[in-house]
């Protein structure tokens, strides 16, 4: 099972199908992974209801970080923001479908942290925020 999992992550790294940048957008926020220089930029547009009516990243980095970026931009479009907002990391976790190491987790977070940070307008991202 752990091979459907990695050609996944593999695809998503290779073809993200979210990578670029919205203008205008909404929501926007970066960061960075400082262990291992791994990138991450998140832009949103919302609609009147309040939901990711379209969202994409940037960025550069391993293919774990790259991998789940793709992922969880798929995985958030058309849900309303305070749902957004609940997502954690065991959500990141399911989607990538292995096991991860601690500097891994890190790789496999930043997006989540970038996201959770953008949605709730916040000047830094914390870590706090994917738990």
């Amino acid at each position: 099972m752990d091979d459907l999992y990695r050609e996944v992550i593999i695809e998503h790294y290779k073809n993200p199908g979210y990578r670029g940048h919205l203008d205008p957008h909404d929501i926007q926020f970066e960061d960075n992974n400082p262990l291992c220089g791994d990138h991450i930029e998140i832009t949103i547009q919302t609609d009147e209801n309040e939901k990711v009516a379209d969202a994409r990243f940037d960025g550069h980095g391993c293919a774990i970080s790259q991998a789940s970026a793709d992922l969880l931009i798929e995985s958030i479009i058309g849900k309303p923001l305070d749902e957004v907002k609940q997502l954690n990391k065991d959500h990141i976790l399911e989607m990538l479908g292995i096991e991860l190491g601690p500097v891994r987790l890190k790789c496999a977070l930043l997006s989540l942290k970038v996201l959770k940070a953008g949605v709730y307008g916040l000047g830094e991202a914390s870590d706090d925020l994917v738990e």
